[in-house]
This record gives C-alpha cells, sequence and structure tokens, in this order.
C-alpha cells in the first residue's frame, strides 16, 4: 500500500494497494451511493464514500480493482481515488494500514512487475527514466526504453549467440564428430554481425547522456561585461540581476534553456578579477571552480572597451576547455580586439538587444550538440551507465572470441568467452543481474511506484 500520488493541496489523491487480499481489505470501507457495497467487477470504476472502521466518513471517492494478471503488478490491484489533501489521503491510509495493509518499500509496485514477468529489468529503469524526463529527447529515449526496445535488442543478440555457443558446446561434448569448417565459418559470421550492431549501440552512450542529462554551460568573464544580460538574453527573460557597478553577481546563478530539445544548465557566475571584499573572492573561487566540470564555457569580453589583463588572466582560466568567445555589447561603440586563439570560435552579440543571440544558439547547437554521425537501431541510445558497462563487456567478450577463433584456440576457450558475452546482456534485462543491483535500482523509486 502507498500513495500513488503525492499528498498536498491538488484536485486528485491515488491510493494503490496490490497483493492477494487487497480487495478483502479493502472492501468494508467503499460504501456505494446508496449504502450498499460495489460489485467489485474488475477493471470498473466505482463511486461511493470512504468510510472508517467507525463508519465515519473520510472522503467521497472513485475506487477501481484490477484482478490479476491485468495490472500493473500482474496482482489483485486496489486503487483509491479521493481528494488531494493531506489530511483525507493519511486518514485513508491509517484507515487501510489498521486494517492489516502495509506500507509499500521504494519502488515495489514496479519491483513486483518485475519480479511477476510483467516488465525486464530495462523496462523497470525506464519507468524511472520517463517520471525524471526534463526535456523531450530525453522523453523520446524512456518512453522507447519502457516500450522495451533495449530488451527486444538485448534478446536478439542474446538468441544469436545462444545458437554460436550451442555449436561450441555440440564440438566439445562430441568432439569425435568433428564439425566442419564452415560451421566454425558460420560462427565467425554470426559474431561479426553481432558486433556490427552492438558498436553503435555502445557508442551512442556519450549522446544519450548529454540528451538525459544535458549540458552545463558556464558563462565567464571579468566583472561588468555583460555575462548576466547574456543569460536574460538566451533564457529570454530577467532572470539574474543586472547593474552598472562590477561585482553585482557574487554567487553562481543556474538557469535551465531548452534548445531544440537539448538542455542547457546555463551558470552565470562572478567576475573574475582580484577583490578585497571576501564575499566576492569567494564568488570568484566557485566560479573557477565549476570550469572543471562545465562541458562548455562562453567567455564574454565587453567589445566596447576592449581587452585588456583581466580579460587575458581569466581566459587563462579556461585552458583548453571547449569554449566561445563572445564579444558582447555590439550595440555600442567597439574598439579593437588583439588576436584570440585561432581554434576557438568567436561571436559578436549584443546582450541588450539581442542582436547576434539567434548566431550564438546555433554556435551552442554546434558545440554541444549529439552527433548526427551516430545511428543507432530503430534510434536506440543508451542513456544508463550500467547498460553501457554491460554492452562494453559484451563487445569486448566477442572481439575476445574472434580474435581466438582465427587463432584456432581451443574451442573451450571460445566458448567461455561467448558464455559471459551472453550473462553481460542478461544483467540489462535483469536475467543475470546481481540481487544487489536490482536492489540498487529500485531504491530509487519513490514509494507510490
Amino acid at each position: 500500500m502507498a500513495p500513488a500520488t503525492s499528498f498536498g493541496q491538488g484536485g486528485i489523491g491515488i491510493i494503490r494497494l496490490s497483493g492477494p487480499g487487497c480487495l478483502e481489505l479493502v472492501r468494508p470501507f467503499v460504501v456505494g451511493p446508496r449504502g450498499g457495497f460495489p460489485p467489485w467487477e474488475s477493471h470498473r470504476l466505482y463511486y461511493g464514500q470512504f468510510v472508517d472502521s467507525s463508519h465515519r466518513v473520510i472522503d467521497e471517492v472513485m475506487a477501481v480493482y484490477m484482478a490479476s494478471p491485468r495490472s500493473y503488478t500482474r496482482e489483485d490491484v486496489v486503487e483509491i481515488h479521493c481528494h488531494g489533501g493531506l489530511v483525507v489521503g493519511r486518514r485513508i491510509l491509517e484507515t487501510l494500514r489498521q486494517a492489516g495493509a502495509r506500507t509499500a518499500q521504494p519502488g515495489e509496485f514496479t519491483l513486483r512487475a518485475f519480479l511477476n514477468g510483467r516488465i525486464d529489468l530495462s523496462q523497470a529503469e525506464g519507468v524511472m527514466e520517463v517520471i525524471e524526463a526534463r526535456h523531450r529527447s530525453a522523453h523520446q529515449i524512456a518512453v522507447r526504453h519502457l516500450e522495451g526496445s533495449l530488451a527486444h535488442f538485448c534478446t536478439q543478440l542474446k538468441e544469436q549467440l545462444l545458437d554460436s555457443l550451442a555449436l561450441l558446446e555440440t564440438w566439445i561434448d562430441f568432439p569425435e564428430e568433428d564439425i566442419d569448417h564452415p560451421s566454425f565459418d558460420s560462427i565467425l559470421s554470426t559474431l561479426a554481425a553481432v558486433i556490427e550492431s552492438l558498436r553503435p549501440v555502445v557508442a551512442s552512450f556519450r549522446n544519450g547522456r548529454v540528451l538525459r542529462e544535458g549540458v552545463s554551460v558556464l558563462i565567464l568573464g571579468k566583472p561588468n561585461v555583460g555575462k548576466s544580460s547574456l543569460l536574460n538574453a538566451l533564457v529570454g527573460t530577467d532572470r539574474a540581476i543586472v547593474t552598472d557597478l562590477p561585482g553585482t553577481t557574487r554567487d553562481t546563478l543556474e538557469e535551465q534553456l531548452d534548445l531544440d530539445g537539448l538542455r542547457l544548465r546555463l551558470t552565470d557566475t562572478a567576475g573574475l578579477r582580484d577583490s578585497d571584499d571576501p564575499v566576492e573572492q569567494e564568488g570568484v573561487r566557485r566560479a573557477c571552480s565549476k570550469i572543471a566540470q562545465a562541458d562548455l564555457v562562453l567567455f564574454v569580453i565587453d567589445g566596447h572597451r576592449g581587452m585588456d589583463d583581466e580579460d587575458r588572466s581569466a581566459l587563462m582560466r579556461c585552458g583548453e576547455k571547449n569554449s566561445i568567445i563572445v564579444i558582447n555589447k555590439s550595440d555600442l561603440p567597439s574598439v579593437e580586439i588583439p588576436p584570440l586563439p585561432s581554434y576557438l570560435p568567436v561571436i559578436s552579440v549584443s546582450a541588450s538587444t539581442g542582436a547576434g543571440i539567434d548566431r550564438l544558439r546555433d554556435e551552442l547547437r554546434i558545440r554541444v550538440g549529439v552527433d548526427d554521425g551516430v545511428e543507432c537501431p530503430e534510434s536506440l541510445i543508451l542513456t544508463e551507465e550500467r547498460h553501457h558497462h554491460a554492452l562494453s563487456q559484451t563487445l569486448d567478450k566477442l572481439h575476445k572470441s574472434v580474435e581466438s577463433l582465427n587463432a584456432g584456440l581451443s574451442p573451450e576457450f571460445i566458448a567461455l568467452d561467448l558464455r559471459e558475452a551472453v550473462e553481460s546482456l542478461g544483467v540489462i534485462t535483469g536475467d543475470t543481474a546481481p540481487e544487489e543491483v536490482i536492489n540498487r535500482i529500485f531504491s530509487r523509486f519513490c514509494i507510490g511506484k
């Protein structure tokens, strides 16, 4: 038993129960509009009142019973749809708890769906990815994982490898039968095809991580060059305080930007300069500490005042970081800027008028966008480190198997590598995943899921 929605001020709150006997536990507390009890036919929504053990009305509710196996967990499930609110939900939960229901563990409903075979482990992780998705691209990938695209892919590869493993096992068990060379050629052909299918999927992890987690973009420069104004211009709102006084920004300020479905985490920082002010010093320290963590730096220079030693010192802090140099204040008379590193793109903008901002956005797409060259079958993209590690191990074992076959090594060694490759595929779907891995995955879920 657990709330399937967050309790608080809202229109509806849902409480879910799953397991044998859940209907019998709930039945006495849901009374129909004429005082009787609903017939509780499966997958029908009933209107009534939820009462406590003393038959005092707690709330008007809608209730539904979903008989096994046609439910989320493949067990009997009852859901009570009450009004949103802390008191209502808590009173219903307390009534059910006193009647014998147990509070669910984090992710226990999805865990039961996995243990009962309704979904595999990668689909369970897809549930969490859907919940956590913060932008369009991440959501699309999560939905494909939830639909089972990764599990289907792994199952297909597993079947091909098992066929090859069966041939090897036959040779090992019955060496006197002598498997002819065309069979070994067939195994090599199968392994080559599996490797060719796996390689782009493993390579997709870099893109998948970016699409899921977003890209960290740090706005850097000396004071009063227009960093906060640039942040406001990019996000289209006055998010950061802007004044003519240097040192206005003394801490980091983060804002989200959706760039064609790719999430950018823009961070405005304190101006980099020497200062006797301890607060400003701390702001500068924090700004510098974020350089290493950023995926991209927007280094801002005041085009009206030109570049001085403070600009050069601040630019040196970026080192070889992936960066774009932004010459701001193009709406004002400009001065000549000394030669800048040729490997860095330079964009001229006016944060106050918006001139050049679209060109900067285009450059951002180029510098942080997903590689167009990586294509995956059926748009399959990895976003989880666990999946990437398992498929990388599979790929390594397959390469080793091919090398062993070409070197004429004993089939026992080749079979061992193939078994380990199959086991790595099973880690993704949960067939061979250790119990501690499964527990760690479901511990990330909320109580009601």
